[in-house]
């Protein structure tokens, strides 16, 4: 693991306002260039009271344009929810404006509720469509083909890197298939992560985008001086998570001191369960967990991610968590 990137879902807090979160989420990626780190994704949520980044295309661009060299994406785009012809187009332009720098990740689930599904697609196919798409989505990006009816432009000739993202075996195989980087959701779903790694890697085909298998993992971070302070301002997330999973989403809550009063104790064995692919602690504490995460599943990159109602006190635990994952890179450079 030589790489380390930032997942951010713009999160809006408990008492902000989403323009709070998209000036919060331009602060983190500068900070985020400035720690290190590689590529800077945001992710396609709709209709959630708590997350800013809905209209991912145009974030990206943002942030693109207050950045100078970092990476910056979509991890990811939820490709039914679009023509492929459109993603194409917006991403094509994004790469067009900041050449070198855009990543497109796509997602087979639609990011949303199944009313707000409709809305946002007028209509419901039965038929997954979504490897099709995929191949399509490459064929904008690639040279125009002799006799070509539809180009995207811009769009064609930009060769934007295209990632499957998934938290199943099928986009592990689909993304082997193709022969596409891969990365998997463990940040909030890693029951499969073990499985979907070893059929990615070894069913993956060579292809002219990429020879060799390239994983990416999403792990999340809540780092702070001392383990009861992170504990504590990771708080936020879980109870968060926790409403979500039993229908009351809303925007991210101020930490709690105290968890047991807030959520349902079955609730929280889901919540831990789902969220066990994580660090939370002091610098230490932190580095031991990313450390050991690391070594277990051999990821190409890690990606981290973390919500934290305090906007200071996010910038500082992405400040540690990449301290930490600078170290491990490089012990496993120099062994």
């Amino acid at each position: 693991m030589h790489k380390f990137s930032l997942l951010d879902l713009s999160p809006i807090p408990e008492g902000g306002s989403a323009t709070d979160a998209l000036r919060n989420t331009l602060d983190l990626a500068r900070h985020a260039e400035a720690n290190g780190y590689h590529r800077y994704w945001l992710a396609e949520h709709h209709n959630m009271p708590g997350i800013a980044s809905a209209a991912t295309s145009v974030v990206i661009g943002h942030v693109a344009a207050g950045t100078k060299t970092i990476r910056v994406g979509a991890g990811g785009i939820m490709l039914p929810n679009h023509a492929p012809l459109v993603i194409a187009e917006q991403f094509g332009t994004l790469a067009t404006l900041h050449p070198g720098r855009i990543d497109l990740g796509v997602g087979r689930a639609p990011g949303t509720d199944g009313a707000t599904a409709h809305a946002l697609r007028r209509h419901m196919e039965a038929n997954d469509n979504f490897p099709q798409d995929v191949v399509e989505l490459l064929s904008y990006f690639d040279e125009a083909s002799e006799g070509a009816r539809i180009s995207a432009i811009p769009g064609q000739g930009t060769h934007v890197p295209i990632w499957v993202l998934g938290s199943s075996l099928y986009g592990a195989q689909l993304a082997a298939h193709l022969g596409l980087p891969y990365a998997f959701a463990s940040h909030f779903a890693p029951a499969m992560l073990e499985d979907a790694l070893a059929t990615y890697r070894t069913t993956f085909r060579p292809s002219q985008w990429l020879a060799k298998p390239y994983f990416m993992m999403a792990a999340g971070v809540c780092a702070a001086e001392t383990d009861e302070e992170a504990s504590y301002l990771r708080s936020s997330q879980l109870l968060a998570f926790a409403r979500l999973r039993t229908g009351r989403a809303g925007q991210l809550p101020r930490p709690v001191a105290e968890l047991s009063a807030e959520i349902p104790a079955p609730v929280m064995a889901q919540v831990k369960q789902a969220l066990s692919c994580s660090a939370t602690g002091s610098p230490e504490t932190v580095h031991r967990e990313l450390g050991a995460l690391i070594a277990k599943y051999q990821p190409d990159e890690i990606i981290v991610t973390g919500m934290i109602h305090d906007h200071a006190a996010r910038l500082k635990s992405f400040e540690i968590s990449a301290q930490a994952l600078r170290d491990i890179a490089g012990a496993s450079g120099a062994a």
